[in-house]
């Protein structure tokens, strides 16, 4: 595990700059290390536990000692130059000998491991260090950037003469940690793990304080050498992953760019731009009501009066008939507080409310051999939908307007008459509408130039192709370098790009953090370490899903993360596919994870939009303090893949459509190879499954033939469009480019296409499978359900029938994937992938907000995607009132 994170996710940058150190002491490419037990009495490193920062050293001006001459020689001091001369003759010593020191008796068994990694140190200028796999059966000679290993099968004794060479370094380390011992006596120990007994210590010569081990640092720093932790420790790098730096936060800076006066005010005057539109709707339509209710009560508008509902500020109101947030006005039961929207209340007077049933999807189980493409089995249950109908149940307003409780078969009294209560104080929304309007008539700001420059072939750098459509101009994705992203230039580009609904790929998002590990094992530490006792057991164990079956799995967290980088299979050499089901929980991963949150939010390109803390064009976070906020992230997703695409059971986030918009980040990624006799299975049992498929797809022919003469003209004509396209062979262009950094394949609909690929999905429904392995045979919405996942077969019927085609392309380690709302899309993992996404409400995007908000109101009343979670109405009311405020103190520091 810790050769692959050596090869994927070491990072040299901090904030932005390049660490001109750590390119000199660069481990070489050539051989991985192996990890080295220093235990005693234990075949692995232990694993830390709580850490205590050892105080600064109150002896700041000892006398230096023959270890702190050797600290001094590693940070290249050109007062030493006797160490420098002896070392220069120790490398032309070592040159000359092509034979191996034998090992002395004298060292235990845990030093003689340590020194056969730190034997070469000496030797190698930090300039030209490299490291070797040491075999069992012989040493390695490292002299500059060449390996030589030489056999040591029979040493003779007069060797022992120059066994000094190998030991004196470690002479010198025995004397530095002495030296160490005896300053800060107890307080000597490793920042990692609070260990100090038989462990070489060093100690880092840019702060002087932290001390790490040598087993802390192979075992949790596999890409730092010692020297590396000499000249700047972990903790001083912002890469520290103990207990008490991960479950830290305020340690490194967030936010990489600051805004000054003026850009904050250009911002929130685009904001309330943006906004007022939507809420002028909304007043509009509690005028109606108020109007309405005046004809009830056979009185003026100015004259109504309306009572207050009484609820708290950590209480969410909805709509007892379509699940709708309520944010302000509504109709309540005085009788048993049934309690309805104004959509509901429009939509019943107008008589097209439409009922909403409840879901009857159900998956037969038909037996694991089914679910690998044999017969199923004859014992598994048949389990049938229920296709019954309740009778249309009546529900009608009044002629003057008035609407009665609802009946009690949708779950009101029906005896009393609904009056209409109010959340917010009177007039508030309708001030608020004017104050927006006399401040942007006062303050008008020219409108800003176009900064695109996609359409030109000097900027091929930072567009990527993703789709391959005929006329059409969108088929390359904006992707900038995440430097780039910093310039107001590039935010004002990403502007343009944004408000037509087009994703957006920042390409390096991880080179402008501190470079912390998001090996999965690291965050799992953390975790346990950061909980009681009755908690911590239940860690021990996850809730995944296996995504062969699509159903919940318990199993033991160390299993799954070994799985995560070695892989796991079936008993017939399927490729078994697991992803954890929130975990971390997303609600509590700033709780728990407080400095992994951080490095996630300091990777964020575009934090005007993205930042869920801070973000000044993010909706989201002018939501006022005690008000109950909606659950956006971060969150992660910790799953497996491979490459090759199986066809079913493929680590994938199905195809489905978010509320609001998105940014996601891919961490940290490890490949799973598999073996040639796990690929020629797979090839044999892969098509059993297309036998599978086919002999169903059959039978389903012939049901259909059974009904041809119920439906004779419908049914030939569909047949007809079918057979048709059973001759046509669909060759679409290969625009995927597959690489070794590559993690993950995503697939983004444009929002026009939305309609076609709907009744695409809905005609071919069931050529799917769920749970189980079943096929869809019911669909409620096509999208919301996410019960479809296209597979490259799919899209090239779904170009060739209705002409539409995603965008296509593979996120790469360290790359930020920005998702509009309202873009239908669907992720297929290549590698064992570590993902960490936020949701965010950007200002272009809130009239699709809403659109899907009306959308999911309409589904059935137990449908999983139904309830209304963001509340945007409510966004857009309290994000105009604070960017106005903040305005107004902008205006007076200016004064």
């Amino acid at each position: 595990m810790d050769d692959i994170v050596s090869a994927n996710g070491v990072n040299c940058k901090r904030n932005g700059v390049k660490d001109s150190s750590l390119e000199t002491c660069w481990p070489e490419k050539k051989k991985p290390v192996e990890a080295t037990s220093l235990s005693s009495g234990s075949s692995d490193i232990e694993e830390e536990s709580s850490v205590e920062c050892p105080k600064p050293v109150a002896n700041q001006r000892r006398k230096r000692s023959k270890a702190d001459e050797i600290k001094a020689d590693k940070t290249k001091s050109s007062r030493k130059r006797k160490c420098e001369d002896k070392e220069k003759k120790q490398r032309s010593s070592v040159k000359k000998r092509a034979t191996t020191w034998k090992e002395e008796e004298v060292v235990d068994d845990d030093e003689k491991k340590c020194e056969q990694e730190l034997q070469v140190v000496p030797f190698i200028k930090a300039t030209s260090r490299s490291r070797s796999k040491n075999a069992d059966s012989g040493d390695a000679w490292l002299v500059g950037n060449e390996i030589d290993v030489s056999a040591s099968s029979s040493r003779s004794e007069s060797e022992l003469s120059d066994s000094h060479l190998k030991t004196e370094y470690f002479n010198d380390c025995r004397s530095m940690t002495r030296s160490l011992k005896a300053d800060l006596g107890e307080l000597a120990i490793c920042h990692q793990c609070s260990k100090g007994e038989r462990r070489y210590l060093f100690i880092c010569t840019f702060c002087e304080e932290r001390l790490y081990c040598f087993p802390c640092i192979k075992k949790w720093y596999p890409h730092l050498s010692t020297d590396d932790v000499l000249e700047k420790c972990p903790f001083c790098r912002g890469t520290c992953n103990c207990c008490t730096c991960l479950h830290s936060s305020g340690l490194i800076e967030t936010s990489k760019r600051k805004l000054d006066k003026y850009e904050r005010f250009y911002h929130l005057r685009y904001l309330i731009v943006a906004m007022l539109p939507f809420l002028k709707k909304l007043c509009k339509a509690q005028d109606q009501e108020i109007e309405t209710e005046a004809k009830v009560q056979g009185s003026m508008a100015s004259q109504v009066d309306i009572s207050e509902s009484l609820c708290s500020n950590e209480e969410r109101v909805f709509c007892n008939h379509c699940a709708t947030s309520i944010v302000d006005l509504h109709r309540s039961c005085p009788k048993c507080s049934y309690e309805l929207c104004l959509n509901c209340c429009q939509e019943i007077r107008g008589g097209w409310l439409s009922e909403r049933q409840e879901c009857q999807l159900q998956f037969e189980y038909k037996g694991s051999r089914y679910v690998h493409g044999e017969d199923a089995e004859p014992s598994s249950s048949s389990v049938s939908e229920d296709e019954t109908t309740n009778p249309s149940i009546k529900w009608n307003a009044d002629k003057n307007g008035s609407i009665p409780c609802a009946p009690k078969e949708l779950g009101g009294c029906g005896d009393s008459v609904l009056e209409l209560k109010r959340i917010l104080p009177v007039t508030w929304m309708s001030d608020l509408e004017q104050k927006a309007k006399t401040f942007l008539a006062s303050y008008s700001i020219n409108p800003s130039m176009s900064y695109c420059k996609c359409s030109s072939d000097l900027e091929m750098s930072m567009k990527r192709r993703a789709a391959s459509r005929n006329e059409s101009s969108d088929n390359f994705l904006y992707s900038p370098d995440s430097f780039d992203v910093l310039k107001q230039e590039e935010l004002l580009h990403f502007q343009e790009h944004w408000s037509k609904g087009e994703p957006v790929i920042v390409r390096n998002a991880l080179n402008n953090t501190a470079g912390l590990s998001w090996e999965p094992m690291v965050m799992w530490r953390a975790l346990c370490e950061n909980v009681d006792s009755a908690s911590s057991s239940t860690m021990s164990d996850v809730k995944a899903i296996d995504c062969l079956a699509n159903c919940e799995v318990k199993i033991n967290t160390r299993c799954f993360f070994e799985g995560y980088s070695k892989g796991r299979r079936y008993d017939n050499f399927w490729p078994e596919m697991l992803k954890l089901k929130d975990w971390p929980p997303s609600d509590k991963f700033e709780n728990l994870l407080p400095r992994h949150c951080d490095e996630f939010i300091s990777a964020l390109p575009f934090q005007e939009y993205s930042d869920p803390r801070s973000g000044i064009l993010n909706i989201a976070t002018k939501l006022p303090e005690g008000l109950l906020k909606p659950d956006l992230g971060p969150k992660t997703y910790i799953a497996y893949g491979t490459s090759d695409e199986l066809g079913r059971g493929d680590s994938v986030t199905k195809l489905h459509c978010d509320m609001s918009d998105a940014v996601n980040i891919l961490m940290h990624t490890t490949e799973v190879t598999l073996s040639e006799e796990q690929m020629s299975a797979v090839k044999d049992l892969k098509q059993k499954h297309k036998e599978q498929n086919e002999k169903e797809l059959q039978e389903e022919m012939f049901a259909i033939e059974a009904l041809k003469q119920k439906h004779k003209q419908q049914i030939e004509k569909e047949l007809q469009e079918q057979n048709g396209l059973e001759g046509e062979e669909v060759v679409s262009d290969e625009i995927v480019i597959y690489d070794e950094t590559g993690g993950a394949l995503w697939d983004i609909f444009r929002r026009e296409d939305v309609p076609k690929l709907e009744e695409y999905l809905r005609k071919h429904c069931k050529e799917f499978r769920h749970t189980f392995c079943s096929p869809v045979t019911k669909v409620y919405h096509p999208i919301h359900d996410q019960t479809c996942f296209l597979t490259v077969e799919h899209k090239r019927k779904l170009k060739a029938e209705f002409g539409i085609e995603p965008w296509t392309f593979v996120q790469k380690l360290g790359e930020a994937v920005f998702i509009p709302a309202g873009c239908p899309h669907q992720v297929r993992n290549l590698k064992s992938c570590t993902k960490v996404a936020v949701d965010f409400v950007s200002p272009e995007n809130i009239d699709e907000c809403l659109r899907l908000t009306d959308e999911f109101r309409q589904l059935p009343k137990n449908h999983k995607a139904r309830e209304d979670k963001l509340e945007i109405k409510k966004m857009v009311i309290y994000a105009v009132e604070q960017a106005l405020k903040e305005v107004e103190t902008l205006l007076l520091d200016r004064s």
